[in-house]
């Protein structure tokens, strides 16, 4: 039997975490085939009903992975009907089938940005849908949890922005851009960025699941040590041997040139890749307190430098660079 059910594993980060398990020890629940574990994978989305009947009574632990999370999400909905509608279908499939233990991945959205290097203590102010509704549907949990806590276990883990080999996210964006010469540095670059290497998040989430026990466990994970932009960029510029004569446009002039995109986008019914959103997140600080998760017992494979190598040796190996 499956001791563990991965629900939302097809993607990114759940593939690796099923390389870390072994998939002799779990299922997938996805609205998604599964590339590399397509024998694992049971076709099921969320946000129906049909979940309840998808989830074995035989699991152990529930890793809840599945989210709604691009910035540019339509119609708006959708983060909700996911992100918290879905978690609750989730609760109410594991009550029906007498699961107690779950591991749920929300996002360090849930505190907004340029706040000073928030720990798990510090109030929520998610500055989006995305945040608003992972907040949500972590009150939905521990409402869940404190309503039986003799017999429950939950643990919720806020990662940093997660990059790594295979992904097509905003770290990957970047480093595209720097490798091809199109990239344009907004702001000072002096704002501090925690970020989250792939292979750490699902080592540290198996983690989670080896030591789990009735308790309620809340953590941030980041890489260390923590970098600003301006440091960033120049790891990932020494690695393509370019020079460092980037073109600086200010903050607030990106900010009204998103703005007028974003009316254009509307007018016409697309998406673009510059939005406010997303400019404003590229120049926030966006560090946070990881300290809990590595006081936990946890440590981790790789340094954050040697993650941003091992994905730029994946994505970019020598006879790709410019």
């Amino acid at each position: 039997m499956k001791k563990y059910t991965l629900i939302g594993a097809s993607g990114f980060l759940g593939t690796r975490l099923i390389d870390v398990i072994g998939k002799g020890n779990c299922i997938n629940i996805d609205k998604n085939q599964s590339t590399k574990y397509p024998d694992i994978t049971i076709i099921q989305d969320i946000r129906n009903e049909g979940i309840i009947n998808s989830i074995p009574p035989s699991t152990e632990v529930v890793i809840l992975l599945a989210a709604e999370h691009k910035d540019d999400v339509n119609p708006i909905s959708l983060y909700y009907d996911v992100n918290v509608k879905g978690t609750q279908n989730v609760l109410e499939a594991m009550d029906s089938n007498g699961i107690t233990n779950l591991i749920f991945t929300s996002s360090v959205a849930v505190y907004g940005l340029n706040k000073k290097k928030p720990d798990e203590h510090h109030p929520a102010d998610p500055f989006n849908h995305y945040g608003t509704s992972k907040w949500q549907a972590e009150e939905l949990l521990r409402k869940w949890y404190f309503n039986d806590p003799n017999n429950r276990s939950l643990t919720i883990v806020r990662p940093a922005v997660i990059f790594g080999e295979g992904n097509r996210g905003n770290v990957y964006n970047l480093i595209n851009q720097i490798s091809s010469d199109r990239f344009i540095m907004v702001g000072k670059g002096k704002n501090i960025k925690s970020m989250a290497y792939v292979g750490n998040v699902a080592s540290f989430l198996h983690h989670c699941i080896k030591v789990n026990r009735s308790t309620y466990r809340l953590f941030n994970y980041s890489d260390k040590p923590d970098l600003n932009m301006n440091d960033l960029i120049k790891f990932v510029l020494e690695y393509f041997g370019k020079k460092q004569n980037l073109v600086r446009l200010p903050y607030m002039l990106a900010l009204g040139g998103a703005k007028s995109l974003e009316l254009l986008a509307k007018l016409r019914n697309e998406n673009f890749p510059v939005n406010t959103i997303r400019i404003k997140k590229f120049c926030a600080d966006t560090q946070f307190d990881a300290t809990a998760a590595f006081n936990s017992g946890f440590s981790a494979p790789f340094s954050l430098l040697e993650g941003l190598k091992k994905t730029l040796e994946y994505e970019f190996p020598c006879s790709k660079r410019t």
